[in-house]
């Protein structure tokens, strides 16, 4: 498909400003518009890519559909949405407390389940669009320290793999990204969250600017999904979870909390 207006949640992290970027540099005339909370880093990416900068507070899930029509009314509809914002936290679930964890459930799971509430009906009546929803590795294996985000990031991968199924003969492509840790500022504050050692200091770490271009490749095929760094594709390929979970409960870091 090419695309006429891309939406990309997260748009002034590292994995949603270069996914900005590969949007530009391959669709130049298409309206790019970039959310963020981070009113100041969200004005610099979306200077960078000639795209629109939409502040917006996306645990406000009640305000989303007013703020969606006064969008598309300024800005036409989207036949691409990227759900790209997240946040990240490494804490014991008895650490975590109720407050954040619902913080980490609305930005991980119930905004980009609402957006896509938003977007479907115009891409289905059109039978053209796609949806590219940012899981994680964490939603796949368990990891200590994760179960408010794990379990959004579980919630939204298999809803998006099931929203394929879904759509696929409505003329919508929907993509589910499996990214493990990606060097950014959400991995940089889960990694001050864990105990220093050999694990926490090793654990294999992707580019932004590689995922980005993969995820761009994906979307140009039209293919399913995307699990980048290489190694965590691994995780995918092992037929006994049990054996699974028992590496990830060695490998996984201790939360500070």
């Amino acid at each position: 498909m090419t695309p006429t207006h891309i939406l990309i949640t997260g748009g002034a992290g590292a994995i949603g400003g270069q996914l900005a970027g590969q949007f530009r540099q391959h669709h130049p005339d298409a309206r790019i518009t970039l959310v963020d909370l981070n009113a100041e880093a969200l004005a610099l990416a979306a200077d960078q890519h000639g795209a629109q900068a939409e502040t917006c507070d996306l645990t406000d899930i009640d305000a989303l559909p007013g703020w969606w029509q006064s969008l598309i009314d300024r800005r036409g509809p989207v036949d691409v949405l990227v759900n790209c914002a997240g946040i990240m936290d490494i804490i014991s679930i008895t650490g975590t407390g109720w407050e954040q964890g619902k913080r980490l459930l609305d930005i991980n799971f119930t905004a980009p389940m609402r957006l896509m509430d938003l977007a479907l009906p115009t891409m289905v009546e059109a039978r053209n669009g796609c949806v590219i929803n940012v899981a994680s590795m964490a939603g796949r294996v368990p990891i200590r320290g994760c179960s408010y985000y794990g379990g959004a990031k579980a919630g939204i991968g298999l809803a998006s793999e099931i929203a394929r199924l879904d759509l696929k003969k409505q003329g919508v492509n929907v993509i589910t990204v499996y990214p493990g840790p990606i060097h950014s500022g959400l991995e940089s504050h889960a990694r001050s969250q864990v105990k220093k050692g050999p694990v926490s200091r090793y654990i294999p770490t992707g580019k932004p600017e590689v995922l980005a271009e993969r995820i761009y490749r994906t979307f140009r095929k039209g293919s399913a999904r995307v699990i980048y760094p290489d190694i965590y594709a691994l995780a995918k390929q092992v037929a006994n979870l049990n054996l699974t979970n028992r590496a990830m409960d060695f490998f996984s870091p201790q939360p500070n909390q």
